[in-house]
């Protein structure tokens, strides 16, 4: 497995003046630093990427799904910028060196709404299509797209692990697969074992994350039971740690923290991968 740390644990967004963060990570054990491309006119590819070769750190990319970011969108402009901005994400990855691109593609995030079930069915149908080209597209560049199912307060579309293997079989391409994230899963599935295992092959990227957010293995989360079931499918990809800090407003508001959760983020990421080694390996 290779571990890795989150920008969110401690900026946003992501920028020349955060490379610090690489050595941070670099320092703390990890091999990975997971990059969100909100806003792609921050981040210099060629630059980033030559400072974190050099450290040794590879580089992951995860998407941050907005309202004008949404491929399932009623207006076909939104939802034509939502496939730009996933293939935006692409071409990032394929500059930055990551092999895939992670995120809940399918819809923006925080658009929860009890639609009828043909209105469903046509936010689905337009979600399959888009997905469909963001893969060819990605494919095409020899990337990987990890689409990850949300918990109920942030998404009402993809939720648990079965309806993530539905739109996954209806999008049919080989190149596409799952983020897991074990606070959305902890909301979600009734076993976590279970649903890791219904995945199986089509995991891609897992965020090991506490039940609050907080320090991995300072919560709830069966996380003997986590690592059972990944040795179960022989998981032996990338395991990323994601937290977020109240000192960034706007983020904080989106993922509902209003507190800290640590004592300090740099103890999320140093304690957290600690604990995560030792129960994973």
């Amino acid at each position: 497995m290779k571990f890795g740390a989150s920008t969110f644990i401690w900026a946003s967004p992501f920028s020349p003046e955060t490379f610090h963060l690489v050595d941070k990570v670099k320092a703390f054990g990890f091999d990975i630093l997971e990059i969100c491309i909100e806003d792609p006119r921050t981040i210099p590819a060629a630059e980033t990427r030559a400072y974190m070769e050099a450290r040794g750190i590879q580089a992951l990319v995860c998407g941050a799904f907005g309202p004008n970011r949404d491929i399932s969108s009623e207006d076909s402009r939104v939802r034509e910028e939502g496939l730009a901005y996933i293939r935006t994400c692409v071409d990032f990855a394929v500059q930055l060196g990551s092999p895939l691109v992670s995120g809940p593609m399918y819809a923006a995030t925080g658009k929860t709404r009890l639609l009828t079930p043909a209105e469903k069915k046509q936010q689905l149908e337009w979600t399959v299509e888009n997905l469909k080209a963001a893969a060819d597209y990605a494919g095409e560049k020899g990337v990987k797209l990890a689409i990850e199912p949300l918990n109920r307060f942030e998404t009402d579309l993809i939720n648990t692990v079965e309806q993530g293997v539905n739109l996954l079989e209806r999008v049919n391409h080989s190149n596409v697969g799952f983020l897991l994230d074990t606070f959305h899963m902890n909301l979600e599935e009734k076993s976590i074992g279970d649903a890791i295992r219904a995945a199986g092959k089509h995991i891609l990227n897992f965020h090991s994350c506490e039940n609050d957010r907080g320090i991995p293995g300072t919560g709830h989360i069966p996380w003997e039971e986590v690592s059972k079931a990944l040795q179960d499918i022989q998981y032996d990809g990338y395991v990323v740690i994601e937290a977020f800090t109240t000192d960034i407003k706007e983020i904080a508001r989106a993922v509902s923290q209003w507190r800290p959760l640590a004592s300090s983020q740099d103890a999320i990421a140093a304690e957290g991968i600690t604990f995560l080694k030792s129960v994973l390996r």
